[in-house]
């Protein structure tokens, strides 16, 4: 069971926020709360308003309805004093060329008039970074550490991290993931924009999913678990049995593959006893249960994404 923040201080307040830039591009009626303590997740593919709305709470975009604030502070025309308070990681870091990482860490230190060099020291050896080459001679890893290690350097208690993991490599990703769990742990306030479920799941006590603008679902995290839903894995013996399995099935065949004999099945928890029923006397090479996760719940809103892997459509729409 989580923990109820529904009694915490709100520290990032969206209320109704909308920017429409025409031809269906921008935020539409967003509103978020993050609680101080609380990791919120913000999902959805490239281009479906995560940035948009992440810039506005950073008050470098005027809303054209709604208001926003961050630690009480009304956001638009603020934006130095967030910026003091607040660990910003952008979707795509502005570092200038002319700077070694070094003046790149030591010029954000003083627009933030602050500088933690104990914090620096374990952020630069967690993610094993040298910041001493020029920034035009480095890996777009190696940036992406950088701008991670300059957002977190003067140990911030409110987190906003747009894509963080975009362009580190599979095992500094994990290292970030177990970094941001170590953080909520400190009770640092977090808002996450990812498009990386395994980065939600871990980290997140709430989630939005966002699509075209708009705010499709908002949830616990823990809510997915106790979704009702079952999804098996048949594989058959063969074609026979396949085909008379299928013709007579009385629940939904999510996806089938006739090359491997295999097929999803979807149901309810309470009509488990009549799905054992439906496979007596089939001969099956195999017979699974695949775990309902975040994936199949976002790709219920997103059938047609291919930006995704995974099952697609598996689920169904499972609100």
């Amino acid at each position: 069971m989580g923990k109820d923040f529904s009694k915490e201080e709100v520290i990032i307040d969206v209320d109704h926020l909308t920017k429409d830039y025409g031809f269906h591009r921008g935020v539409f009626d967003v509103s978020i709360k993050v609680h101080r303590g609380e990791c919120y997740g913000y999902l959805g593919p490239n281009g479906a308003g995560k940035s948009t709305t992440i810039r506005h709470i950073m008050g470098f975009s005027k809303p054209q309805k709604g208001s926003i604030k961050v630690l009480g502070i009304d956001t638009f025309g603020h934006t130095d004093k967030i910026l003091g308070r607040v660990g910003y990681l952008p979707g795509e870091p502005s570092i200038p060329a002319g700077l070694t990482g070094w003046g790149f860490i030591k010029m954000m230190q003083d627009m933030r008039g602050e500088e933690n060099k104990e914090r620096l020291d374990y952020l630069l050896n967690l993610f094993k970074l040298d910041p001493s080459p020029n920034v035009k001679e480095m890996s777009l890893g190696d940036k992406r550490k950088l701008a991670v290690v300059t957002a977190f350097m003067n140990d911030p208690d409110v987190l906003i991290l747009d894509e963080p993991t975009s362009g580190l490599d599979p095992v500094m990703q994990l290292v970030f993931i177990k970094f941001i769990v170590e953080e909520k742990k400190r009770g640092k306030t977090i808002l996450l924009s990812s498009h990386i479920f395994s980065e939600v799941e871990a980290t997140c006590d709430k989630i939005s999913i966002i699509k075209d603008g708009v705010h499709v679902s908002t949830f616990d995290a823990d809510e997915v678990k106790k979704i009702n839903v079952k999804v098996y894995a048949l594989t058959f013996k063969d074609k026979e049995n396949m085909d008379k399995y299928l013709s007579k099935c009385p629940f939904e065949i999510v996806k089938k593959n006739e090359n491997r004999l295999s097929a999803y099945v979807k149901f309810k928890d309470d009509q488990y006893k009549e799905f054992i029923d439906s496979v007596i006397g089939i001969k099956l090479s195999s017979f699974a249960e695949k775990p309902f996760t975040l994936q199949d719940y976002f790709m219920s809103f997103y059938k047609e994404e291919k930006t995704f892997g995974g099952l697609e459509g598996v689920v169904g729409n499972s609100k």
